[in-house]
């Protein structure tokens, strides 16, 4: 369940009793199996707050952006092992070194860099720019705002998700995922890549519902986003980021135009 109703009391001009849809934000437990020796170990790896539901494209996504793993095929299986916890196993040729990740995740759901020890546990690290071809025109860009909302079926009942999205070079929404955190709808969507591959990164624009922060672009360059357009600003950090890893970073889209903070990816501006 994604959405929960409440009776409330509604004031406008007027007060009157009556039923709102309100987002579910619960607990998620990620753990690890990894190869040890001649066994599997286990490791619990982080709690996040998320909405429930494609907690295994959440789990995937999370373990490549934040450099746990290098690519999907390193995951051998995801299982659920209850409501409110998820496992990783791993392959057995991963390396895997609890102690070197300088923290013990706990991340809430607005907050991802939250609990990390040290400056260098917030660089993970970005092998290289992106190379890709990819490219949109400015009228394209302009009506993406209004297609998000078209899909995005939970925020239309109760207003309080956000939402990350592929989109391509026609401005078509390929892929959308929606959650409670930003961080969280960005890893769920990254991880929704892992079966099939149907849309690679390199081909496809990135779009967020809400502002573009730091670890969010971070996400993108390692995920291999070579555009990233944001309903709300960039953070400095993040125009830093796009600036070093050749990613065309947009901001404060609407219907009636929009700011380029850096790339030439954008046609016709």
């Amino acid at each position: 369940m994604r959405n929960r109703d409440y009776r409330i009391r509604r004031v406008n001009h007027t007060s009157e009793v009556c039923e709102d849809s309100v987002s579910v934000e619960e607990p998620l437990e990620f753990k690890i199996e990894h190869w040890v020796s001649d066994a599997y170990q286990q490791y619990s790896l982080a709690v996040t707050m998320r909405t429930p539901g494609d907690d295994a494209d959440l789990v995937s996504g999370f373990l490549l952006s934040e450099g746990i793993i290098d690519r999907f095929r390193q995951i051998d299986e995801v299982r659920s092992d209850g409501p409110n916890t998820i496992t990783v196993r791993l392959a057995q040729d991963v390396y895997f070194d609890p102690e070197s990740l300088l923290r013990h995740f706990y991340t809430t759901s607005s907050c991802g860099v939250c609990g990390k020890t040290s400056l260098a546990a917030v660089q993970v690290h970005v092998s290289k720019k992106s190379t890709s071809s990819f490219e949109i025109s400015v009228e394209t860009l302009k009506v993406l705002p209004e297609r998000l909302q078209q899909y995005q079926s939970e925020f239309q009942k109760t207003g309080g998700l956000h939402a990350s999205a592929l989109f391509n070079s026609e401005g078509k929404i390929q892929a959308l995922r929606e959650d409670v955190g930003r961080h969280n709808a960005l890893d769920k969507l990254i991880g929704s890549l892992r079966d099939g591959m149907q849309y690679e990164p390199q081909d496809c624009g990135l779009l967020l519902s809400g502002r573009a922060s730091f670890e969010l672009l971070q996400k993108s360059a390692i995920a291999g986003f070579p555009l990233v357009a944001s309903i709300g600003p960039p953070s400095s950090l993040a125009v830093d980021l796009a600036q070093e890893q050749g990613i065309t970073l947009v901001g404060f889209l609407r219907d009636s135009g929009f700011n380029v903070y850096h790339g030439s990816r954008v046609r016709g501006d």
